[in-house]
């Protein structure tokens, strides 16, 4: 990665100002005034989050409807004033779209109760509005199944209970104490690595293969499990690929009222169900990322691109609100108060909306492979020397209190000077943790500087994944501020003499496992 210590050009130099022997330039306090008064006093920051949960609606990785919000996002990103925004390919999906047209659920013996459900995604649908006895079935391994042989056929089967409730007495909704903070600034490497406990995972996907193998066989009329709960459905999703057989319809509802049922055909309580499921298939096998920029005026470091990115694509129960449509919002309005400024920043500044993050990071692994890295060949690409920095968010829409700097000892010189105009916003903790689960992970792989934000976790963990990762799930007086931040550490990574450097040892030998 380019390391160069260059002159300033005259057209920062009232913006910039010498700070540590690391990052040798941090924009001014002025320029922290003006990213603060338009980000707060200009906040645009309402109008994106009704479009981006209300106005799109859900977005399943390859879907409909997903296609639909890229373009939607492209026309927006335009009317900011971005530069020649885009969908890109990034990488092929098996699965294919699937959208979701219609659901009904309801039990309607012993007695008729109506329930929110959600299909798992890319499972097939009803023939039209279907009733039918319930059996729940009892299985712990293969040789369980034998019972029900020959005896499902027209039926609609209950999964197994997985999941039960357990009351809580910690708030809906929290913000990270002091005390956490700190416990999260502590260097992690010294202690000693997490073993890794619960059920063997392999066996029990063998085992649930094995179950819908079986029920294919049974011609059963359609599968329900339970997930999620306050009474509201999980979002979840089935093997398939395009050319498979259409999968059995599956249904899921809150571990509530699956529960309900399970328990009443233990006790040798007959159960019926009205289901009414509809879903379409397309053979789109393709994974776009929506991508846009502020073009950099240096003339040597140009070329070098500071990356923000969120991922663009959701479940498809709720709108996803939370997960990721709060990190859409903020990267966007980032993007909106750096060109209100009117700075012209050294280095270009990227946007990137990924696609298919959640079915496994399709968009973000496929930008590395296109511009950064050939693990094939363990080749670096162009565009990894020209690679500045990373900064991804997908933890909600809670306060950033600091950021996880993946036990990259060097950013800390950065970040700590960078960070000094935020610190009154809440910005104060560094950590050298690594932190898991999202796109920032398709470049730490090889040792790039990408960087996950230490978020408050308000109702993140009780809505995501569920119809219920809606609008109403968005602080929007924190994304604003979220905003803020990014405005200022992707502008200061794009002034900035020097940039972080690649983790030492990489890439090669991470590239190597």
């Amino acid at each position: 990665m380019k390391r160069r210590m260059i002159m300033m050009a005259p057209l920062f130099a009232g913006l910039l100002m010498t700070a540590t022997s690391y990052a040798q330039t941090s924009l001014s306090e002025e320029m922290a005034f003006r990213v603060k008064n338009e980000a707060f006093n200009n906040s645009h920051v309402e109008e994106l989050a009704q479009f981006m949960t209300d106005d799109l609606g859900p977005r399943l990785a390859a879907s409909k409807m997903k296609l639909r919000s890229e373009k939607m996002v492209i026309d927006k990103l335009g009317e900011m004033g971005l530069t020649n925004p885009r969908a890109e390919f990034a990488y092929d999906f098996a699965k294919g779209g699937w959208d979701n047209e219609k659901v009904y659920a309801a039990m309607t013996a012993p007695y008729y109760c109506a329930f929110a459900a959600n299909p798992k995604a890319w499972s097939g649908s009803t023939n039209g509005l279907v009733e039918a006895e319930c059996v729940a079935l009892e299985v712990e391994k293969e040789a369980d199944l034998e019972k029900y042989k020959g005896k499902l056929a027209g039926k609609i089967v209950l999964m197994p209970v997985q999941q039960t409730y357990e009351m809580s007495f910690e708030p809906l909704a929290s913000r990270y104490t002091e005390e956490e903070l700190e416990e999260l600034a502590l260097d992690p490497r010294p202690r000693a690595p997490r073993r890794r406990g619960g059920t063997d995972w392999q066996a029990a996907r063998k085992l649930q293969q094995a179950i819908m193998d079986m029920l294919r066989q049974e011609n059963v009329v359609a599968v329900v499990s339970g997930s999620g709960t306050f009474n509201v459905p999980s979002s979840r999703g089935v093997q398939y690929k395009v050319g498979d057989p259409e999968p059995l319809p599956e249904v899921v509802l809150p571990i509530e009222d699956h529960g309900r049922m399970v328990r009443m055909l233990t006790k040798g309580e007959p159960v019926k169900m009205a289901l009414e499921i509809k879903n379409v298939f397309t053979d789109n096998q393709k994974i776009n990322n929506v991508i846009a920029e502020i073009p950099g005026t240096d003339p040597k470091l140009k070329d070098e691109v500071v990356l923000i990115g969120a991922h663009l694509d959701s479940w498809h129960g709720g709108t996803g609100g939370a997960d990721n449509a709060s990190g859409c919002i903020v990267m966007m309005e980032a993007m909106r108060i750096i060109k209100a400024l009117g700075v012209s920043p050294r280095r270009t500044i990227r946007i990137a909306l990924w696609g298919g993050e959640e079915q496994g990071l399709y968009g973000s692994r496929g930008y590395a492979k296109r511009y950064l890295y050939d693990a094939e060949k363990n080749k670096k690409l162009s565009g990894f020397e020209d690679f500045a920095l990373y900064l991804n968010m997908d933890n909600g829409s809670g306060r950033f209190r600091g950021i996880y700097l993946e036990e990259n000892d060097a950013a800390v010189p950065f970040f700590k000077e960078w960070g000094k105009a935020l610190e009154s916003l809440g910005f104060t903790t560094l950590t050298l943790r690594k932190t898991s689960g999202t796109d920032h992970l398709s470049f730490t792989r090889y040792g790039l500087p990408a960087f996950q934000f230490i978020q408050d976790e308000l109702e993140y963990d009780r809505t995501y994944h569920t119809v219920m990762d809606t609008y109403e799930r968005l602080s929007l007086s924190d994304l604003t501020v979220d905003a803020a931040m990014v405005a200022w550490l992707a502008l200061n990574a794009a002034m900035d003499d020097k940039t972080v450097p690649v983790k030492p040892g990489y890439p090669v030998a991470e590239a190597a496992r």
